[in-house]
């Protein structure tokens, strides 16, 4: 596969939680250009059959590749945790895959071998055990937490953070016996890092909480220079699409990127 190394970054999602890593590799890699993607009308993924998150995935991939795009980055932990081995293969022809869940794992468990490990997320990604799985490879003497919490992801898309609902059902999570004695909280949703100050509070600033978003956009910099794909320039200008459109996507994405984002609607399963 000879990717091309001018081709943007394409990056999606089931909807806002990827904004949070395509602003950290905007970033970090300010002349790559990105294709984003967020499916918001089959949102939320993480109570989706794994064959329709697969085929969600392949036709999201189908239209990213259509734009030239040199990177297919999966900013989704559902679709990392539960297809990705097919929908890498299906890939990796055609433009270099990456997911979310790798870099985060590896630079977790190689921190502290001894921790213990609390993990956040979708049914669908908690229910695979990926995670636990991927972080015992690596620090077999790790203790590792898992608890799924399905309720942060459509809180968080309609836009209630930062008041007494999202406080409210943040607290009946977290306080949960299974995250009792943890060091370190993993967000394994990309969701999650819009209420990552309200995590942190929540535990005094004691547990360190995770924001897998800088540590992707760290990875996928290194991917680019492994490779000599790294772009001098953007040649073309980021682009948004959205499968259904919803204005809390429109404020989220103009505070993430601090500047007003034009999103296009477009649903190809029509």
């Amino acid at each position: 596969m000879a990717a091309n190394k001018s081709g943007p970054i394409g990056i999606f999602d089931s909807g806002v939680g990827g904004l949070t890593v395509a602003s950290a590799i905007k970033q970090l890699l300010p002349d790559e250009a990105i294709v984003y993607f967020g499916d918001i009308a089959h949102l939320p993924y993480g109570d989706k059959s794994p064959e329709a998150i697969l085929h969600y995935s392949k036709k999201i991939t189908d239209f990213l590749i259509g734009y030239d795009c040199k990177i297919i980055l999966a900013a989704c932990n559902t679709v990392s945790a539960t297809v990705w081995g097919e929908l890498s293969r299906y890939t990796m022809k055609r433009a270099i895959p990456v997911n979310v869940i790798d870099s985060v794992v590896k630079r977790v468990a190689k921190l502290n071998p001894d921790a213990s490990i609390g993990i956040i997320g979708t049914k669908n990604t908690i229910n695979s055990g990926t995670y636990p799985d991927k972080i015992k490879k690596i620090s077999p003497r790790a203790r590792v937490f898992s608890l799924p919490t399905p309720l942060l992801v459509p809180m968080i898309e309609e836009g209630f953070v930062y008041d007494d609902i999202s406080n409210a059902i943040i607290r009946a999570y977290l306080s949960n016996e299974v995250l009792k004695e943890i060091g370190t909280l993993i967000l394994g949703c990309t969701h999650y890092p819009v209420i990552r100050n309200q995590i942190r509070k929540f535990y005094d600033f004691r547990v360190e909480v995770v924001d897998s978003a800088m540590i992707v956009a760290e990875d996928l910099r290194s991917t680019l220079e492994s490779g000599k794909l790294l772009g001098s320039e953007a040649k073309s200008s980021d682009r948004f699409f959205v499968s259904d459109h919803t204005e809390y996507f429109g404020k989220i994405a103009t505070i993430f990127f601090e500047k007003k984002i034009n999103l296009e609607k477009l649903d190809f399963w029509k």
